[in-house]
């Protein structure tokens, strides 16, 4: 068996056991207040990204941390992968994240995301769900909270035609508040729908805020512009490591 293989479902077996151990162990914070669910998330986050690197061999690397600003703002994250659903947090530790109302309603999990002040929405609502969704994004940021907004609504496998849905515009016109865009190329290490887990470094960059104040429109391009560019740049760079790795195993693999 492969020995991308054999590390893929150690990891896997791993990341579960944790999620689970961890789960139980959390189940007094649904007692305290928010913060302290909010400290074992970024706790687990960290384990994760800690397996990852030594069973796996992927790293992370953040880039542009500077950029973030001060007080409370809209994060609109790239989305390729379940691993940005976590890591977000060791850059981000209070954010609130936007997600599906569904999601809410599984156990555990979902007691700890309602305990979190995450933002749920229920897109079979149509335009009720956005207002609900923006009452809720202002009570967070009112808390001094960054929301963190997948605006393409689901994970894209890498250098797949962008789908960005219109409701970050609207979301970013009616809070008023900068915009942080975040470009990333985890897809290429943690494939959607893959148990497979790639060797390599995960690259988030942190690009410049874009201020309050664009039109719905202009916001709408300029930020799927400077996130696809700059998802495209990382994901060529991912391309040539795992090229890299692809070589040297190859190598050992003939002198052996």
């Amino acid at each position: 068996m492969p020995v991308l293989v054999i590390r893929s479902l150690l990891f896997n077996l791993l990341f579960y056991l944790n999620l689970v151990v961890q789960i139980l162990a959390a189940l007094p914070t649904l007692l305290m207040p928010r913060r302290a669910i909010v400290a074992v998330a970024t706790f687990w986050a960290r384990t994760n990204l800690w397996l990852l690197r030594a069973v796996c061999g992927i790293n992370a690397e953040f880039r542009g941390l500077g950029k973030i600003p001060d007080g409370p703002l809209l994060v609109s994250s790239k989305h390729q992968s379940l691993w940005e659903t976590f890591a977000l947090l060791l850059i981000l530790p209070d954010a609130a994240y936007i997600m599906k109302r569904e999601l809410m309603w599984i156990p555990f999990f979902g007691w700890y995301a309602w305990k979190a002040g995450m933002i749920p929405i229920d897109r079979s609502r149509g335009s009720q769900a956005l207002a609900d969704m923006n009452a809720c994004a202002r009570r967070e940021l009112a808390r001094n909270r960054p929301i963190i907004i997948f605006p393409e609504g689901t994970r894209r496998p890498p250098g797949a035609e962008p789908s960005y849905k219109y409701g970050v515009a609207r979301l970013y016109s009616q809070m008023g508040v900068p915009c942080l865009p975040i470009a990333l190329n985890s897809g290429l290490f943690w494939p959607r729908r893959s148990m497979r887990r790639y060797p390599g470094t995960i690259v988030v960059e942190v690009l410049d805020p874009i201020p309050p104040g664009l039109g719905q429109e202009a916001f709408f391009q300029r930020l799927q512009r400077e996130v696809e560019d700059a998802t495209a740049r990382l994901v060529a760079e991912g391309r040539r490591e795992r090229t890299h790795h692809r070589a040297s195993d190859a190598s050992l693999a003939s002198s052996s």
